[in-house]
């Protein structure tokens, strides 16, 4: 895709960070994934939820200082919109987050936890909570050039450094400069011997201890990302810590976001149903389209629509065979939902 592609429906304003609200609730958010939560993933997700708080994918300093395309792109309606960015120099982390507020973005995020090879070679990720000195460094620089939130997204530990005073000390050194917001991934990592993936489950989950860290720094907004599957979970979490933080269920069953903001945030709104969902995506499509992009760009996202229902299979097979061909077209989309529609009547 160009990079006129790329900006199409996205975003272009100069700063407006003092049109926006310098707090961020973060009572539940979507968790940064890579080549999942991309632009179209989102949109889609704000369809479904007005309140969950929006994390890009990771984007590292130096894809936006010398990348050719625009990977500051968003569309205007995902906001409330953190950018995750990962990087360890403080003065290119600076300059991101400058340009990520003027570009609108309500918060920027820094990477403390992805454990990946490609990461820790370029000295970012989760290898930085053994540097908590340069990640406190780079909140500063980031904090000074910019009036939305900095925030940092860390583990409990990594390697045999996963004591409770490795990680009160990390918090310790990193608040000191002013960061108000953690979100802490429950497990810690191996930063050695186990993949990206295995991270995600093989080691266990500690809840307690993101709760202990809570109450011992009362002040800080300390949030929980891991192994959370259910709404349910999610209030149980919220009884204890600021914030919930949901991954791969979000993007899997995607349509867990349309009770966030009842069951989590006390709207009386309606809850959107599946077809009124699909319905208000079809401009969407048509634009993405119109911009030279393919519609399996945007159907990935929307496979697991009606996960747990009669008829899902029928979607996603239908999505899956169709959707990736040359010229497909929105009509591939309402196909798909008259195959669900039929094999429920059936």
């Amino acid at each position: 895709m160009t990079q006129k592609q790329n900006n199409e429906n996205s975003v272009k304003t100069g700063s407006v960070a003092d049109s926006r609200s310098k707090t961020i609730d973060h009572r539940f958010s979507i968790a940064p994934m890579l080549d999942w939560t991309d632009r179209h993933y989102r949109y889609f997700a704000r369809l479904m939820s007005a309140n969950a708080l929006l994390y890009t994918e990771m984007v590292t300093t130096g894809a936006i200082l010398h990348g050719r395309g625009d990977y500051l792109a968003y569309n205007q309606e995902e906001h409330p919109l953190a950018l995750q960015l990962g990087g360890s120099n403080p003065v290119d982390l600076a300059r991101c987050a400058k340009l990520a507020a003027e570009r609108g973005y309500d918060e920027v995020n820094l990477n403390v936890g992805c454990p990946s090879d490609r990461v820790q070679n370029g000295r970012f990720g989760a290898c930085l909570m053994a540097e908590p000195e340069l990640v406190a460094e780079c909140v500063d620089a980031m904090k000074q050039v910019v009036d939305i939130p900095v925030t940092v997204k860390t583990r409990i530990g990594i390697d045999e450094q996963d004591s409770y005073a490795f990680l009160t000390q990390f918090i310790d050194v990193v608040s000191a400069k002013g960061c108000t917001d953690f979100t802490i991934h429950a497990r810690k990592a191996w930063l050695q011997g186990l993949s990206p993936k295995e991270n995600r489950e093989i080691p266990p989950l500690d809840y307690e201890r993101v709760y202990q860290l809570k109450r011992d720094y009362p002040t800080l907004n300390i949030g929980i990302n891991g192994g959370v599957t259910t709404l349910e979970q999610a209030q149980l979490h919220l009884a204890q810590l600021d914030g919930v933080m949901m991954g791969r269920e979000a993007y899997q069953n995607p349509y867990i976001l349309a009770q966030v903001d009842q069951v989590l945030c006390g709207s009386q709104k309606a809850v959107i149903s599946r077809e009124d969902v699909i319905e208000a995506m079809l401009p969407y499509i048509e634009a993405h389209l119109l911009s030279g992009g393919r519609l399996n760009h945007i159907t990935r996202h929307m496979i697991g629509l009606f996960q747990g229902l009669p008829g899902a299979r029928a979607w996603r097979r239908y999505l899956s065979e169709n959707a990736h061909k040359n010229g497909a077209g929105i009509e591939v989309v309402k196909q798909a939902f008259q195959n669900i529609q039929a094999e429920v009547v059936e």
